[in-house]
């Protein structure tokens, strides 16, 4: 016999593997847990906002995963690979290779398309070089990312910039007085000297007095050797030199002064050379059945799908299998209004992660641990059916799916349901259930008495004040849309995921006076930054203790005076191993807590500043019962924040909190019209009711509050709706219902009406009461 030859007990030892064992984890909340989690099914996790689901799955199970099969790279590969620190675990057993599927964005690079993400691009390529006519040459001559294939005019950009002078300089002063205003040419600046001591300027005469031959020095010179003193060194003129610092640069990679500066100061056209195809003429004169690659590009995915289908020649049959299937699948998962061309710089976190999962559709792995993040983000309805689709079809390829949700219909078709709770922060962390949805169903968690809760219709809804109107607008797929916002009332906006939704309100209302928009985007900010900071509230706290003390208020901020000298107030330290991966590993003077032993003998009521700083905002409410602090906690709380820490870093929060964040700082600004977008995000069905409460408090203050959401419950409770669809792409970009929700459950036809009519028809027989 075969040493090799798997005897009956090897064959159960191999099939007792059938759970990942999780034993004491204490990442972030959890408290001390341990579960069992089916492999090769579909576990949902449920719970509220800060209930410990991410530290779980995410924190835990898939940052060891991850961080195993690092350890089996060597040091040296190692060394070009982030940092991954063991979770806080005491045991985990019989893991798989995980792939987190998540919603970052798949970053800024401009040469990114969901064509090259997705390779459907290279395969399109691959098919020109061997059938477009006339031939050109292999596939790299259809790439606008290689130097055979690209445009020679904007580089494969598809897209050239003109620089406006006067964003450049002010004539009306010399340089010594300053008339450079680029970031990084102040006077006396390396920059700066190497234009003034050229020797071919009087630095105290006027840039309007240059002579015509001075001026065309200053801006357009190419780049020529002088001498500066002893030292030989290169002079370009202000234009070139611009073009070459920051304008060869990606604008997403710049620093935030440099982005507003090339802003201000670039205007972008469609390269003339090659009409923005990024494609030089050869690449572009090479045809299928009258139409070349940049045209395959530019159609919509849906459209280019039908294309390839009737192409038929035998020589790439297999290749035209396989990109068929890449273009279906992005159909199927409610992509097909997009195009390959479309930069992923530009994509939502949740097509990004749509993106993503199409690369995992047909790949011939199996026994992986997939790992979403509220893959539902961004779905009307009638998307999140396909959407489960997939993830049903990844099980069943023999894998185990793990998903964090809110959203009841993806909750109803796991296999196995693990909820986290009771609550959020230090008040969550704990297992509340664990079993199959009929259990969760039968359940008193939160959870299970909320999973067939519904929103009812209003029974009389509010009456506008007047009337926003958007005329003719034509943003991407809106077809010269008219109509009219009522003002002082709840409106949704809303349709299926590329119907237009994004593009008519922020298309045409952010330019309005007293508009406030809040997004997800993402907070831009150091590792020091964090909700205290963000909001103002520091400010106050530093102040209470100061006056508490008799000391000075700049002692009791981490980036100040008080900072612990060791960690610069970070709390951490960086430690960098050469080809090991570099740590963080706790300050071993202030311990984590970012300031100076002096400063932690000021207390304020019995507690330091660090006590303070980790405390959540609901901890902070009962501490700080009035003053200008309890009114910035009072507005945390209120949009659903009150299991945040202070101190929390701002990089660790969802888009979804981060918008939240957001709206409490613009709630004080007294605005009289927010748009919010998809405010649901992250929130369990418990907190909805929370939100729709704050819509209506907004509204009650004389606010107009525009939501654009797929949410049924708050289409339900707004007081009007304005329908896009009825397709996504080019068979959207219209207004298919505009009223209430009432008229549009009775008399509409769009899927937006069906789906809200099933969703209130559950009603008669819900359990939950609104």
């Amino acid at each position: 016999m075969s040493p090799f030859t798997p005897t009956d007990d090897h064959g159960a030892a191999a099939d007792s593997h059938d759970v990942i064992e999780v034993r004491g984890a204490r990442e972030n909340n959890l408290a001390d847990i341990s579960l069992d989690i089916p492999k090769r099914r579909l576990t949902v996790f449920t719970g509220v906002s800060g209930s410990g689901k991410s530290s779980l799955v995410f924190g835990t199970i898939a940052a060891e995963s991850q961080r195993l099969i690092n350890e089996t790279y060597t040091a040296f590969v190692q060394s070009f690979m982030p940092s991954l620190g063991r979770p806080d675990v005491d045991a985990l057993r019989n893991l798989s290779a995980a792939i987190v599927v998540d919603q970052e964005r798949m970053g800024a690079n401009s040469r990114s398309t969901v064509g090259t993400a997705t390779d459907a691009q290279t395969m399109l390529r691959i098919v020109f070089s061997r059938i477009g006519t006339p031939h050109v040459g292999t596939s790299t001559a259809f790439s606008f990312n290689s130097a055979e294939g690209m445009c020679p005019g904007c580089e494969g950009l598809g897209r050239v910039s003109d620089v406006d002078v006067s964003q450049l300089v002010d004539t009306d002063l010399s340089l010594n007085e300053g008339a450079i205003t680029v970031p990084n040419f102040n006077v006396d600046s390396w920059y700066w000297q190497n234009i003034a001591h050229s020797g071919y300027f009087d630095r105290d005469v006027k840039l309007k007095d240059y002579t015509p031959a001075q001026w065309e020095d200053f801006l357009h010179k190419p780049a020529t050797k002088i001498k500066i003193g002893t030292m030989n060194t290169t002079y370009e003129g202000l234009l070139v030199k611009v073009r070459r610092l920051y304008l060869a640069k990606d604008r997403e990679s710049m620093q935030p002064h440099i982005r507003a500066f090339v802003d201000r100061a670039v205007t972008f056209a469609d390269c003339p050379a090659c009409g923005g195809t990024r494609l030089n003429p050869a690449a572009l004169g090479s045809k299928i059945n009258g139409r070349n690659i940049a045209d395959c590009a530019a159609m919509q995915i849906s459209d280019l799908a039908d294309f390839v289908r009737d192409i038929e020649d035998e020589s790439v049959r297999p290749l035209i299998a396989t990109l068929r299937d890449t273009l279906d699948s992005l159909v199927e998962i409610g992509l097909g209004y997009l195009s390959l061309d479309r930069e992923s710089a530009t994509l939502s976190g949740g097509e990004a992660q749509r993106v993503k999962m199409v690369r995992h559709l047909g790949s011939s792995l199996t026994d992986v641990t997939y790992v979403f993040d509220e893959p539902t983000v961004g779905l009307h309805p009638h998307d999140i059916e396909r959407m489960n689709g997939l993830l049903l079809r990844l099980r069943d390829k023999g894998n185990t799916v793990l998903v964090v949700e809110h959203k009841p219909e993806t909750i109803e078709i796991a296999d196995h349901v693990v909820d986290l709770g009771p609550g959020a922060g230090s008040s969550g962390g704990r297992i509340c259930f664990t079993g199959d949805v009929a259990g969760l169903r039968a359940s008193d968690s939160l959870t299970g008495r909320h999973l067939d809760h519904r929103a009812r219709l209003r029974e009389k809804v509010r009456q506008p004040s007047g009337r926003l109107s958007i005329t003719g607008a034509r943003l991407h797929n809106l077809k010269d849309v008219s109509v009219d916002i009522p003002l002082g009332v709840l409106t949704v906006v809303t349709g299926v995921a590329g119907s237009g939704k994004s593009s008519l309100i922020h298309g045409s209302l952010p330019r309005l006076d007293d508009v406030a928009v809040v997004d997800q985007a993402p907070i831009r900010g150091s590792r020091r930054s964090n909700p205290a900071t963000y909001s103002g509230l520091l400010d106050a706290i530093r102040t209470a203790f100061a006056k508490a003390n008799g000391v000075k208020a700049a002692l009791f901020s981490a980036n100040s005076e008080g900072a612990c000298p060791n960690c610069k107030g970070i709390g951490l330290v960086y430690t960098d191993l050469a080809m090991m991966a570099g740590v963080a590993s706790v300050c071993e003077q202030c311990e984590g807590r970012r300031f100076t032993p002096e400063v932690l003998t000021h207390k304020l009521r019995g507690k330091d500043i660090s006590e303070v700083l980790a405390m959540s905002v609901a901890e902070a409410r009962d501490f700080f019962a009035s003053g200008p602090a309890r009114a910035v906690l009072d507005r945390l709380a209120d949009v659903g924040l009150g299991y945040l820490g202070l101190g929390q870093p701002l990089t660790t929060l969802s888009g979804g909190e981060r918008q939240r964040l957001k709206l409490a700082i613009r709630m004080a600004e007294k605005a009289t019209t927010y748009v919010l977008d998809e405010p649901t995000t992250g929130l369990h069905l418990a907190d909805v009711d929370q939100l729709l409460a704050l819509l209506d408090r907004l509204v009650d203050d004389g606010n107009t509050v525009i939501v654009i959401e797929h949410h049924q419950a708050v289409m339900a409770h707004a007081d009007w709706i304005i329908d896009l669809g009825p397709g996504a792409g080019h068979d959207g970009g219209r207004v298919v219902f505009t009223g209430t929700p009432a008229d549009l459950v009775s008399e509409g036809d769009s899927l937006t009406a069906r789906h809200l009519r099933t969703y209130l028809g559950r009603n008669q027989t819900s359990t939950g009461k609104r």
